[in-house]
């Protein structure tokens, strides 16, 4: 019986992870099948997690609650308390849940708070005597009861011309809030009172008040935002700047909030901006919703598209807004010049002539984009057939070999590269990867020619069509690892981080590009501390230290055949310079590792898949 099931989980699961299996097989010997399948279903969840079932994703949600939540009600005064305005537009709300959503408001441990509630010309008479109960009982509750439906935009600005703090926060008229929402949000303040815009982590819930699919989000992360509105819920604003924007604007129903953040960015600095890891806001999560379906309102999708359109034209009017990937997400297609910049492509070899001339191929005959040389390193390569490939393609006017006749250093062969190279733009090219999508190198260099742009990485496949490289996720195995290794080929990743263009802290060297004066600002690659691991991640958190942010499309893919060319590390020398690159890594770069901006402290270090944290 066994023997069969061995077979099958061996030859068809989505990829080979051999060592869970055997270590399933452990159990099934001592307990059992029943044992063997609960265990593989645990180990193969905290693989991919897109492939478990969702009793597994609640329980752990459920215990990460018990274990983050329960002190979550302790507070201590705030030496900075301002008046917060919580913003409500209400319409024919379902008594219970309208009930729920004041009470939450009720709650809040921090008390220097009102709440403004416009209701849109409600039919329903249980939602106006709910409303006006609550106002006789309450003087921090202020009703303005609409004589005509004009829709949320036009009831929302009815409920912030009632508003006097000098913040204010958005509540949907049957969401809640956490019992610590507001004191959590001016906890923050307290930190840095020039914040103006402040947003946390949220959750759903269904119909019975049950919480699931907890959403820890990204630190700010400009092009994540310009993808999808991942800010969603629980946002904090200056009033100011809401007033001087003149509030929610009509014609974007649906995606009104998008609407207004986006022209809100254009008074907000990057470094007044602030994300607070907690959940701090419960959506509800019922048919009709957004929330139970992004598919339920595909207005919303057309008023974020137009709000885009309508924010790069006062910023940028070359820039195009395409649909993107998934239903709700968006493609922003930043502007090529004339001429094309020469992109100087740098593979480092040696030997190898079945992975290199695949590479090689690949990019001449997949490559819409023209304007680019390639420069191979060769690292002292011996065999006769690929040296007699060397000779083949040296008759292209656009491919070069260099000699590089010193021991194998990773850095240095790069760095020796990029002297010799004449683009303006360098890419880093691993000789085990093969191109997939034509548009791969158009799409990379219109991110690397953005000023406010580092590094630029890809989305790379293992051989077998699953995940081996989606951008790079700090303190992940100690130092560093790959954003949902091991996910399915068109999975949609965590909150659709698989198919939406978005800022990490870094991305893999097998395939990466940068302005060749950025390579130059930055140093380089370290060819002394860093001389085979961890020197992409090295360079890019240099850039990052520089105030470049790194970038990661979904746009452009391609096969990463890993390793194949060195192997592993499995000999005591390479296995002491991996420790001390590791040390290294971790001593120069203690802060950025602990706390990854591009992820959250919620979700799991032990694996790549955005797994809730519940490694302690």
């Amino acid at each position: 019986m066994f023997k069969k099931i061995f077979y099958v989980l061996w030859h068809d699961l989505p990829f080979q992870p051999h060592r869970l299996i055997i270590k399933s097989y452990a159990r099934y010997r001592k307990n059992g099948l029943k044992e063997f399948k609960k265990h593989l279903n645990r180990e193969y969840y905290a693989l991919c997690p897109q492939e478990s079932n969702l009793a597994s994703v609640s329980s752990q949600y459920e215990e990460w609650i018990k274990r983050n939540e329960k002190d979550s009600l302790a507070t201590t005064p705030h030496s900075f308390s301002p008046l917060i305005s919580i913003i409500v537009p209400t319409y024919n709300t379902n008594k219970q849940y309208l009930i729920e959503m004041i009470e939450s408001v009720l709650t809040q441990t921090y008390s220097s708070w009102e709440l403004c509630i416009a209701d849109d010309a409600s039919s329903k008479q249980e939602t106006i005597k709910t409303l006006k109960r609550y106002a006789s009982r309450y003087n921090k509750i202020k009703v303005i009861y609409r004589k005509d439906n004009g829709h949320i935009s036009q009831a929302s600005n009815s409920a912030l011309s009632l508003a006097k703090g000098e913040y204010v926060a958005f509540l949907d008229h049957d969401d809640t809030l956490a019992p610590n929402a507001l004191y959590e949000m001016v906890k923050k303040l307290n930190e840095d009172k020039n914040l103006k815009l402040l947003y946390s982590d949220e959750d759903k819930i269904d119909e019975r008040s049950q919480r699931f699919m907890p959403h820890f989000k990204s630190g700010w992360n400009p092009d994540m935002f310009f993808s999808q509105n991942y800010l969603c819920h629980f946002v904090m604003i200056k009033r100011d700047i809401v007033e001087k924007i003149n509030g929610l604007r009509v014609g974007y129903e649906g995606s009104q909030d998008y609407d207004l953040l986006l022209r809100s960015l254009n008074h907000i600095n990057a470094s007044e901006i602030a994300h607070i890891e907690k959940i701090l806001y419960h959506w509800r999560a019922i048919k009709g919703s957004t929330a139970y379906d992004s598919k339920e309102k595909n207005y919303a999708y057309e008023a974020g598209l137009k709000a885009l359109e309508d924010f790069f034209k006062t910023n940028n009017t070359q820039i195009t807004i395409e649909s993107g990937l998934l239903q709700n997400t968006y493609k922003v297609n930043h502007p090529m010049p004339s001429k094309e910049p020469l992109v100087s492509l740098l593979i480092p070899t040696r030997d190898g002539y079945d992975i290199l001339s695949q590479c090689i191929e690949s990019i001449r005959e997949k490559t819409l984009y023209k304007n680019y040389e390639i420069l191979i390193l060769d690292n002292e390569t011996t065999c006769k057939k690929t040296l007699a490939y060397f000779e083949k393609i040296k008759q292209y006017s656009n491919i070069k070999v260099l000699e590089y006749h010193h021991p194998f250093n990773y850095s240095a062969i790069n760095n020796f590269g990029v002297k010799h190279a004449k683009g303006e733009i360098v890419g880093l090219i691993n000789n085990d990867v093969e191109i997939i999508s034509e548009g791969w190198l158009s799409e990379m260099v219109s991110h690397a020619i953005r000023e406010e742009i580092g590094a630029v990485g890809a989305m790379l496949y293992y051989s077998n069509d699953t995940i081996q490289h989606a951008g790079v996720v700090l303190g992940i195995g100690g130092v560093a690892g790959h954003s949902h290794k091991y996910f399915n080929k068109g999975s949609h990743g965590y909150f659709s981080r698989l198919k939406i263009v978005q800022n990490y802290s870094a991305v893999t060297g097998a395939c990466l590009l940068v302005e060749k004066k950025l390579y130059e600002e930055v140093g380089g690659l370290d060819e002394t501390n860093l001389k085979v691991a961890f020197n992409d991640v090295d360079f890019c958190l240099k850039l990052l230290q520089k105030g470049y942010r790194n970038l990661w499309t979904p746009y452009a893919k391609l096969y990463h055949h890993e390793s194949i060319s060195r192997g592993a590390e499995d000999t005591p020398q390479k296995k002491e310079r991996f420790a001390q690159e590791v040390n290294y890594m971790k001593k120069k770069w203690d802060i950025y590792i602990k706390e990854d901006k591009c992820y959250n402290s919620n979700l799991t270090k032990k694996h790549e898949n955005f797994g809730i944290n519940l490694d302690d």
